[in-house]
């Protein structure tokens, strides 16, 4: 199957299951009165409602994973197509809560992202940034038919840059923590750290910069191999030119 085809099928998988999501999510807020997501206590405390919630969080992304380690054809390939998937279905998860429920009203409204470990807090935009991020390196890693992958100093400033967005998500609610389970709920944040953000989201940025420096290296070099190939075949061309002039020459 050609990797375009792959690419495509994943992104399919990953709208479908953005829908699922969205719906899901509206149930939920429906049920507990929250389709507005910025209130206190996101998730008011239900017999087994919490506990299967934070297990569905851990099944969505375990399926995001799967698709993309079946969609792969190598270790590299696996976790671009992992990582396309999450990025198409975080945005889409977005667009389709518009769709059904007009929320968000805007990419700065507040949304509660994921419940593990903690809460976390931050503007729509933030997460759609990010996944936009993994929409771009899962197409560059899968879309060449040469082997790309960053260094490992690039993931290391990956890494760093992760850890520090996941402090800016859970900033509020790490400073409840001392509080206990009851402060952590009903913790609801005011302002959003966006100049750490951008800092974090640079950080996290530095492997696709890597890919797209791996691939403008790839044409410049493919580039040099055409021009040379056509001097050597101008050359070529020039010698029997020659040769063939000689040969007239010295018949006449």
């Amino acid at each position: 199957m050609a990797s375009k085809t792959r690419w495509l099928l994943v992104v399919i998988f990953a709208i479908a299951m953005a829908w699922v999501e969205s719906a899901v999510v509206v149930d939920l807020r429906t049920l507990v009165d929250r389709l507005e997501p910025y209130q206190t206590n996101p998730l008011p405390f239900m017999p087994k409602l919490g506990e299967v919630e934070l297990v569905r969080e851990i099944a969505t992304l375990m399926m995001l994973w799967t698709v993309g380690w079946l969609a792969g054809h190598s270790r590299p390939t696996r976790w671009g197509y992992a990582l396309l998937a999450f990025g198409v279905w975080d945005i889409f998860y977005y667009v389709f809560l518009k769709l059904i429920v007009d929320w968000p009203h805007s990419l700065l409204d507040w949304d509660i992202l994921f419940l593990l470990p903690l809460p976390w807090w931050g503007p729509v935009l933030a997460p759609v940034m990010i996944a936009a991020l993994m929409v771009i390196f899962g197409t560059l890693v899968t879309q060449f038919d040469q082997p790309l992958w960053p260094s490992r100093r690039a993931w290391i400033f990956n890494f760093c840059g992760s850890a520090l967005a996941l402090f800016v998500f859970m900033a509020d609610a790490l400073r409840a923590v001392d509080g206990g389970v009851e402060a952590i709920r009903n913790v609801l944040p005011a302002w959003f750290n966006w100049p750490v953000f951008l800092i974090a989201f640079a950080l996290m940025a530095i492997p696709v910069l890597e890919l797209i420096k791996q691939i403008w290296k790839m044409q410049k070099d493919q580039e040099s191999v055409t021009f040379v190939s056509n001097k050597f075949t101008f050359g070529v061309q020039a010698f029997f030119l020659l040769l063939l002039y000689k040969i007239i020459s010295r018949d006449t």
